[in-house]
């Protein structure tokens, strides 16, 4: 469900879309793509590697660090939001979102006007 908001949000922001079914799976379309993403939108809670882990790792990388993020999560915790702040996120959103809250973090992010 939250891909397909998310390719759509995508679509209609004339982005391409690529997608990973865990953390480990994105480092390594990273691995491959990293030349051409320009933001990677993160799930908090995916399996083998959580998308915190996966916000370190891309943060330590050099190849990836200056890739904007946007967080997920269905935690909405005050602490939660700051450590993945902390760690480099680009925004923090809480589950369930609306559509246009998703749009407008990523314009946001991408700066897009």
């Amino acid at each position: 469900m939250i891909r397909r908001v998310v390719r759509s949000v995508a679509e209609m922001l004339d982005l391409d879309f690529l997608e990973a079914g865990d953390g480990r799976e994105a480092l390594e379309v990273l691995a491959k793509e990293s030349a051409d993403i320009s933001l990677v939108v993160l799930d908090w809670n995916m399996p083998r590697l959580d998308g915190l882990r996966c916000l370190q790792r891309m943060k330590a990388n050099p190849r990836y660090h200056d890739i904007p993020v946007i967080m997920f999560t269905t935690e909405s915790q005050e602490e939660r939001r700051e450590m993945a702040m902390r760690c480099g996120a680009a925004a923090y959103v809480s589950k369930p979102f609306t559509r246009e809250t998703l749009v407008t973090s990523m314009m946001d992010v991408l700066g897009i006007e």
